[in-house]
């Protein structure tokens, strides 16, 4: 067996990126933090880091090289229904040139987000309790992570979304029913298939933003 942060490094330059020693250890250290606070704050139903390195980190990393193609500069970047910061403290790890904003509308999973920012020395990371809709803002990228339906999350999060910003949306097989049903002034753009190391399951990236009038 490969020491964890091997599998780690390995499984990113897979995906198209490479880590430095100071993000493979706070990639390691934020799963070790998930299973920690995981009985206070259910926030996964994994049980072992190896899991957790595939499931969600190596996951959530897939993410990164495709983020980097799509918005390269600075920015607000805003996790919906991000849980315990899945894939937004990854994503913050990873680009610390965005603001990242992990928003749940559960108290304390917006608290942990919080606690990692803090342990993790992240100041480009905050949690944020509320529900999407109440939200106020404006933010260059919107993610979620198999948070709702694609018209949900469109209808949900366009009035955060900045003019010219996009919309990255991390689902497992093609929705094609949710595609047929999208929103009017929504442009999809790109759904992007990934392939994520150890991780035996489809795995898709829905790029979307707004329809310029």
């Amino acid at each position: 067996m490969s020491a964890p942060i091997d599998t780690l490094r390995q499984g990113a330059a897979a995906l198209g990126t490479a880590l430095s020693d100071a993000q493979a250890e706070q990639l390691l250290a934020y799963g070790t933090l998930m299973l920690k606070w995981n009985k206070v704050y259910n926030l996964t139903a994994l049980r072992d880091p190896a899991s957790v390195l595939t499931h969600h980190l190596l996951d959530s990393l897939a993410v990164v090289a495709p983020l980097q193609r799509e918005w390269a500069g600075k920015g607000k970047l805003l996790d919906v229904g991000s849980g315990g910061g899945l894939p937004g403290v990854v994503i913050a790890v990873m680009r610390p040139d965005l603001e990242v904003s992990c928003l749940d509308a559960v108290a304390k999973k917006a608290a942990f987000v919080q606690q990692v920012a803090a342990e993790l020395e992240l100041p480009n990371l905050r949690g944020l309790h509320a529900r999407v809709e109440s939200l106020t803002g404006s933010y260059e990228v919107i993610s979620s992570r198999a948070f709702a339906s694609l018209p949900d999350f469109f209808n949900g999060s366009r009035h955060l979304l900045a003019p010219g910003g996009v919309w990255l949306a991390m689902k497992g097989k093609v929705p094609t029913d949710e595609l047929a049903a999208l929103p009017p002034g929504i442009a999809v753009f790109h759904v992007e298939q990934l392939t994520v190391p150890g991780l035996d399951a489809e795995r898709c990236i829905v790029w979307a933003r707004q329809e310029v009038a």
